[in-house]
């Protein structure tokens, strides 16, 4: 971590996901000079200018990312209710599992989520899940998708992954800190996936996604309601995910979640022209 005024940058080591820089607890709000010497830092460790925040804890936070020239997302920010939780469902033509991370075809598979992501959030419809939007950047060839893509185009867009990326996955995985939920079909293999991500008693769902081939088969829904469940057993007391707009929001209200606030995303205003 890396202090830079009322910001805080989480730096990664070694291989993995690019973390953003957030409000430091505790600090006043974040100025504008702040926001311009953690994108600068940002710019020299090759990593995504992100910033993520929950605006009812930083109200004041969102004036000032907007007249440093970045774009925030608003999204609607949502956690589990078990009470409300729905039960694991069959969905047509595929069946919903989780990825074991002792398997031989765990490399395969776990490349073959990433390809679903990047087609996914490649051509996003109205309501799909913005949680991990940025996977789609990953590839440049991800600008370039639209319409129906399907296993096909999901097979064609795998990419081999280092094998100290997969020993990280598989660790956090053993040790029940990641988890990747899969509806697999017998026929075209994986075709939507998500993921529970946990530390301690706190557990985060994101992105969940599925190839535009085979949408509005409800398996979103149900990947949902499988890592929620997941999460409950390993002993998780507090289940959250964010939502790309309201329609997406409420979509996960019929899973068993509930609206609890506004989680902001923002980066610099030409990253998403």
């Amino acid at each position: 971590m890396e202090d830079f005024g009322g910001l805080v940058l989480f730096v990664r080591e070694g291989e993995g996901w690019p973390y953003y820089a957030r409000p430091r607890i505790g600090a006043e709000t974040p100025s504008a000079a702040d926001i311009t010497a953690v994108r600068r830092r940002q710019r020299e460790l090759g990593v995504p200018e992100a910033f993520e925040w929950v605006h009812e804890t930083a109200p004041d936070l969102l004036a000032v990312a907007r007249s440093a020239d970045l774009d925030v997302l608003l999204a609607p920010l949502l956690t589990l209710d078990p009470v409300a939780l729905v039960p694991d469902l069959p969905v047509p033509g595929a069946t919903i599992g989780l990825l074991d991370p002792a398997a031989p075809s765990y490399p395969a598979d776990l490349a073959a989520t990433r390809a679903v992501a990047q087609l996914a959030f490649g051509s996003p419809p109205h309501v799909t899940p913005l949680e991990e939007v940025a996977v789609a950047a990953e590839s440049a060839a991800a600008t370039l998708l639209t319409g129906a893509a399907g296993p096909a185009e999901r097979d064609a867009a795998i990419e081999e992954l280092s094998p100290a990326l997969v020993e990280g996955y598989r660790r956090r995985a053993g040790a029940g800190d990641y988890r990747t939920a899969v509806a697999t079909s017998e026929t075209d293999g994986i075709l939507a996936t998500g993921a529970l991500m946990r530390a301690g008693e706190v557990a985060e769902i994101a992105g969940v996604a599925t190839l535009p081939a085979v949408r509005g088969r409800g398996y979103a829904s149900q990947l949902t309601a499988r890592l929620a469940h997941q999460a409950l057993r390993d002993g998780v007391q507090l289940v959250f995910l964010s939502a790309g707009d309201d329609d997406v929001a409420r979509l996960y209200t019929k899973v068993g979640f509930r609206r609890i606030g506004t989680a902001c995303i923002a980066e610099p205003a030409t990253a998403r022209l």
